[in-house]
């Protein structure tokens, strides 16, 4: 059987979503770099396996698909073999609920504020542009917000969507990957020291290590 491919680089963080979702569960994969400089990612190819012309874009034999999210729940789906690999705790709903909840969470209130510090402190300094300060603050007091729940929900839990990891969690890597290595994620963090421990628990993960190698050195954002 033909390794799957992953249209995009590994810095871009939705690119390294799907492509922790297949370190973790251990399927063969092929990176197909898609040329942003070169405008690839608007060109005919590119748009025929992504429409809205972002990264990541997968193929799995006649089947492509987008939106990383998406991309995750089909690999976690295709390749569950046991109840350790379940990561969408799918078979028990109740802890499938929770999965989405807090998917939804991280999509819809986490990542918009990570990803508006992420571009004023690292995107727009590139481009020539000055940080817009304000911004950045009430990206920050809006994560502080959001921390606070998280902190309440992991002292009952050791992950959001229960005891076990999940891709609810996991979801979270990427962003978060780069706003610690940002000077506002040391003293966020530390005020939540339940959040904090949740952090270190998932960047212990094999294949959240091996993801983080291959993001280092990138300056790329989300994309799809």
């Amino acid at each position: 059987m033909s390794p799957v491919k992953v249209f995009g680089s590994p810095p871009f963080t939705n690119v390294a979503r799907v492509l922790l979702c297949l370190e973790e569960v251990g399927a063969e994969y092929e990176i197909v770099d898609v040329d942003f400089g070169a405008m690839e990612h608007k060109g005919p190819d590119h748009l025929s396996r992504n429409p809205f012309g972002q990264v990541p874009a997968f193929q799995d034999g006649d089947l492509m698909l987008f939106q990383s999210r998406a991309i995750c729940r089909y690999i976690l789906r295709k390749h569950r073999s046991s109840d350790e690999a379940n990561l969408l705790r799918e078979g028990v709903p109740e802890e499938a609920a929770a999965v989405d909840a807090w998917l939804d969470v991280e999509a819809l209130r986490y990542e918009p504020d990570v990803h508006a510090v992420f571009v004023q402190h690292r995107v727009v300094p590139v481009l020539g542009g000055e940080p817009d300060e304000r911004v950045i603050a009430e990206s920050v007091a809006r994560l502080e917000e959001t921390l606070a729940v998280y902190e309440a929900r992991l002292a009952k839990r050791r992950y959001l969507a229960g005891d076990g990891v999940s891709l609810a969690d996991l979801s979270h890597f990427p962003y978060t990957r780069y706003f610690m290595e940002m000077p506002y994620a040391a003293p966020v963090f530390a005020a939540y020291p339940r959040v904090t421990a949740w952090w270190e628990r998932l960047s212990a993960r094999p294949a959240v290590r091996k993801v983080a190698s291959m993001m280092a050195g990138g300056s790329a954002g989300g994309s799809g």
